[in-house]
């Protein structure tokens, strides 16, 4: 009896794959290369995808920012973009949405971490920093700081 993750096809693994999640089209293909055999050609399959509307850049995109934005900063979030290479699939609408929002997000993200005025500059410091690591510009922690001052 063979191993029934061997027997699947390139098509029927990618179809599996991208009916738990949305992914981007670099990422599918890593996760298929491993897979591939002789006589598969994983970008005609990948054109197929996307022509059918399983795989979209687009989607993925809009997906991944609804995750993230709730967590991170606008930087995070478009350095996770270009590490997908989605960044130019990306529609106005959601870059514009992120950075009216950015301070908000980052209000929310400072109260549930710490909830309470920085009691001195160390620790304000450390507030910043946080932010900082989020991915928060530095012009919307000092929002966030001053409001929370």
């Amino acid at each position: 009896m063979q191993d029934k993750k061997r027997t699947l096809s390139l098509k029927a693994r990618a179809l599996r794959y991208l009916s738990a999640r949305d992914y981007s089209r670099k990422e599918l293909a890593g996760k298929l290369l491993r897979f591939v055999e002789e006589g598969d050609d994983p970008d005609a399959l990948l054109a197929w995808l996307e022509n059918e509307g399983f795989l979209s850049d687009t989607r993925f995109a809009e997906s991944l920012i609804r995750r993230r934005m709730g967590r991170y900063g606008n930087s995070r979030i478009r350095q996770e973009l270009r590490n997908h290479q989605v960044t130019e699939t990306l529609p106005d609408s959601a870059m514009q949405e992120l950075i009216q929002s950015e301070v908000a997000r980052a209000c929310d993200v400072w109260e549930r971490k710490f909830g309470q005025r920085p009691a001195d500059t160390k620790e304000r410091a450390r507030q910043m920093r946080f932010l900082q690591q989020r991915g928060f510009s530095s012009d919307t922690i000092r929002k966030v700081m001053a409001a929370k001052a």
